[in-house]
C-alpha cells in the first residue's frame, strides 16, 4: 500500500533572540490511508511541531531545514503557497491545541464555519450553513441555531474545542491531524469525538494522525504509536507491541506513570526523574542520559539511532544493540 503520508529526516529550526534552536530533529515516519497513528510525549518533545509542519504554519521565525514531506505524492515543502490553501482545510484538516488562539474573535461561529465549507464543498451560503449546522450537532452541541450566532468568547473551553473539532470534519479531509483533540472535555463529550473520529475513518478511509498525553486513548484508537522525546522518536512500534513490551527507558517510565486500579493506596506512583533537555542544550550523547537509570559511559558520548527490535518495532537505545536488558 503506497502511503497517504511520508516524512523522512524532518529537521525543524526556530530563530530566537540569540540563536537557532532545532525542536525537530530526523523524524521519519509514514502513514497510511485509514490509519491511526498515534503521537505520544511530555510537553515540549516536538509533538505539535512536527504537526504544524505539515500543515506549512510554523510562522515567521520557523523553518524546515532539512527533509521531505511528501502528502497524496506532493512534495508539500516545496509546494507554492496557493497550492497549499488549496491543500489545508481540506485533504488536510487540523484541531488545534488551543481553540481560542484558532477562533477569530470578531466573527461569529456561524460565519467561521461556513467560510471554509463554501470554499472547498462548492456550496451557496444556504447549504453551506445547514452543513454547518449538521457538524455541530454531530459533536454533541446544543442549541445550534443560537449557537452559530455567537462569539467565540460567549463560549466555555469545551464548546470551542468542539466547534474546532466540527470545523475540522466539515469538509471530509483524507487526513486529519487531531492535537490534544480532547482536552477541556468531560468524558462523555470525550467518547462522543473519538466515536466520531473513528467513524469518519470507517466510512471514509480518512488517516488520523493523534497527537495526546493520554495513553489510553492511544490505546483506544491507535494502529501504531510513535514515541518522542526531546525532538527525537525514541520508539516506534504498532499498539499492542508498545505496550505489550515497551523497548525504551522513557517508553517503560510513561507506562509505569499509568495510574491502576489495582495499585495499592500507600503506594507511590511511579514517576519519571529529572527534566527535558533544554532546546539550545541538547547533549551531546542520548538524550535521556540524565534520566534514565541505565545509562552508560556510552550514552553520555555517543547518540544511539532508532534500532530495529523486530518487525516493525524501533527503539533508540544502545542496550538494543548490546543485548543488554532494559
Amino acid at each position: 500500500m503506497n502511503s497517504l503520508l511520508a516524512i523522512t529526516n524532518l529537521q525543524v529550526a526556530f530563530r530566537t533572540d540569540r540563536e537557532e534552536v532545532v525542536p525537530v530533529d530526523d523524524i521519519s515516519f509514514s502513514l497510511n490511508p485509514g490509519e491511526t497513528l498515534g503521537i505520544v510525549g511530555e510537553s515540549g518533545c516536538g509533538k505539535s511541531v512536527t504537526s504544524l509542519s505539515i500543515m506549512r504554519l510554523l510562522g515567521g521565525n520557523g523553518r524546515i531545514t532539512k527533509g521531505n514531506i511528501q502528502f497524496n505524492g506532493t512534495d508539500l515543502v516545496g509546494l507554492s503557497e496557493d497550492r497549499l490553501r488549496g491543500i489545508r482545510g481540506n485533504d488536510i484538516s487540523m484541531i488545534f491545541q488551543e481553540p481560542m488562539t484558532s477562533l477569530n474573535p470578531v466573527f461569529t461561529i456561524g460565519n467561521q464555519m461556513i467560510e471554509g465549507i463554501k470554499l472547498h464543498l462548492r456550496l451557496s451560503n444556504k447549504e453551506a450553513w445547514v452543513h454547518a449546522s449538521e457538524m455541530l450537532k454531530k459533536v454533541g452541541i446544543p442549541r445550534v441555531s443560537d449557537i452559530m450566532d455567537e462569539y467565540p468568547h460567549a463560549l466555555s473551553g469545551g464548546m470551542r474545542q468542539r466547534v474546532m473539532i466540527a470545523m475540522a470534519l466539515a469538509c471530509k479531509p483524507i487526513l486529519l491531524i487531531a492535537d490534544e483533540p480532547t482536552t477541556a472535555l468531560d468524558v462523555t463529550i470525550q467518547a462522543q469525538i473519538l466515536e466520531l473520529m473513528k467513524k469518519l475513518r470507517e466510512d471514509l478511509g480518512t488517516a488520523i494522525m493523534l497527537i495526546t498525553h493520554d495513553l489510553g486513548i492511544i490505546a483506544e484508537m491507535a494502529d501504531k504509536v510513535i514515541v518522542m522525546y526531546a525532538g527525537q522518536i525514541v520508539e516506534e512500534a504498532d499498539v499492542f507491541k508498545l505496550f505489550d513490551a515497551p523497548m525504551h527507558p522513557y517508553t517503560q517510565g510513561l507506562m509505569k506513570s499509568i495510574p491502576r486500579l489495582e495499585y495499592d493506596a500507600e503506594e507511590r506512583l511511579a514517576s519519571i526523574p529529572g527534566t527535558v533537555p533544554m532546546l539550545h542544550r541538547m547533549p551531546k550523547g542520548c538524550r535521556f542520559y540524565s534520566r534514565c537509570s541505565h545509562a552508560t559511559e556510552r550514552c553520555l558520548l555517543e547518540q544511539p539511532p532508532l534500532l530495529p527490535v523486530g518487525p516493525g518495532h524501533s527503539a533508540r537505545c544502545w542496550l538494543i544493540e548490546e543485548g543488554g536488558s532494559i
